[in-house]
């Protein structure tokens, strides 16, 4: 077998594994919602119900994740080999395949995933009434409204393009319309390209997700005061400003090449990988996290008795140490200062307890710690 035969059922294997580690886990994160819900209804604490507002879209988020990766491994050259699950299909039915691929991936699976991540954005300067469970069901409609444009495009381009170069344009060249492209060695082998009108369609979609989405960062981070939180803020406005119009540009380099070269393979993969890793970041940051910082809070009457002892504590030695900087006219460390109000106190905090003054969850004074109207940004 030659060395680039090898390389490229390498790059095949690679999309494998990662589409597996995807899928792995986004049903993770699924079940992770489902308990996260279930132990909120469950212990009845109502304090923590606003952070699972946005359960059904990060749902929705984690199977368009599915059916995207679905869709790059059925793309594979390395299925079309002898013995392999597509071999058995002639070279018409392989064709249908990457029609589909087109269709199914660049149409509509990439869209609604980053229309969801953006939704899921927006969801975090939203008031507390906006996220309930038919926010979640009308977001879901707006994704699929706001995807059917493309979707219908991208049909345009892959049913309508061959007919009309055929037709009334044969000097036009294959790539801009079609999305399979037969093996010189083997006629009844059909291999997956990507046709260049679908990537420029692609393309004007990238360029209103990213000015929007920049537009979107901006409020946001007018909200952010954490620097952790400020850091989660940053890395995906990063990761999916820069993942979509790379990956849009890769995929247009790949008529460079001849479906049958190994540039065109490793092009390929350099594409899928860097929006496999904008997925799953956004999984990571985006369902998984916000779960996680609202579960490590657990009882919020635990939290506040916590808080109240530890402050109690502190204002205990800060009055001992008071006492004894007036013979040893020393300054104690570890404090920044104490306010004017009797029992409030001012002291550095780790950067897990800054986790939960950037949630918001609880605004304390001397009597009582009392539920804030809107909390902050729920969805990092």
């Amino acid at each position: 077998m030659p060395l680039e035969s090898i390389i490229a059922d390498a790059f095949g294997v690679a999309t494998i594994c990662l589409v597996a580690i995807l899928v792995l886990l986004g049903l993770c994160c699924i079940i992770y919602s489902f308990h996260f819900r279930s132990k909120i209804l469950g212990q009845r604490l109502i304090q923590l119900n606003y952070f699972t507002g946005p359960w059904i879209i990060r749902i929705f988020y984690i199977l368009f994740a599915v059916w995207w990766g679905t869709g790059e491994i059925i793309r594979l050259n390395l299925l079309r080999h002898n013995g392999r699950m597509l071999y058995a299909l002639n070279s018409q039915l392989q064709d249908n395949v990457c029609k589909c691929y087109i269709i199914s991936n660049l149409g509509f699976a990439e869209p609604c995933l980053f229309l969801t991540l953006i939704f899921l954005l927006r969801a975090s300067v939203h008031k507390t009434g906006m996220l309930s469970p038919k926010w979640n069901w009308k977001t879901a409609s707006s994704v699929l409204l706001f995807c059917f444009p493309m979707l219908i495009l991208q049909l345009l381009v892959i049913l309508m393009g061959p007919r009309y170069r055929r037709e009334l344009n044969p000097k036009l060249a294959s790539y801009f319309v079609e999305a399979a492209s037969t093996s010189k060695a083997r006629d009844d082998v059909a291999i997956c390209t990507y046709p260049l009108m679908s990537t420029i369609l692609l393309g004007i979609f990238a360029i209103a997700v990213t000015a929007h989405l920049f537009w979107l960062g901006r409020q946001i981070l007018h909200l952010v005061i954490n620097k952790v939180l400020q850091r989660r803020v940053y890395t995906l406005i990063l990761c999916i400003s820069s993942s979509l119009p790379l990956r849009v540009l890769l995929l247009g380099l790949t008529v460079l090449s001849s479906p049958e070269r190994l540039l065109f393979d490793a092009i390929s993969f350099l594409a899928f990988l860097s929006l496999v890793s904008c997925v799953g970041i956004g999984i990571y940051m985006l369902v998984y996290l916000p779960i996680a910082d609202s579960l490590s809070i657990r009882s919020p009457q635990r939290y506040t008795e916590s808080s109240t002892k530890a402050g109690t504590e502190y204002v205990e030695t800060i009055s001992l140490i008071a006492d004894e900087s007036r013979v040893d006219e020393s300054t104690p460390s570890g404090v920044s200062s104490t306010s004017g109000k009797h029992g409030s106190v001012s002291f550095q905090t780790t950067d897990k307890e800054e986790a939960f003054v950037e949630l918001s969850l609880y605004s304390s004074n001397r009597q009582s710690t009392t539920l804030v109207e809107q909390p902050m940004i729920p969805i990092f």
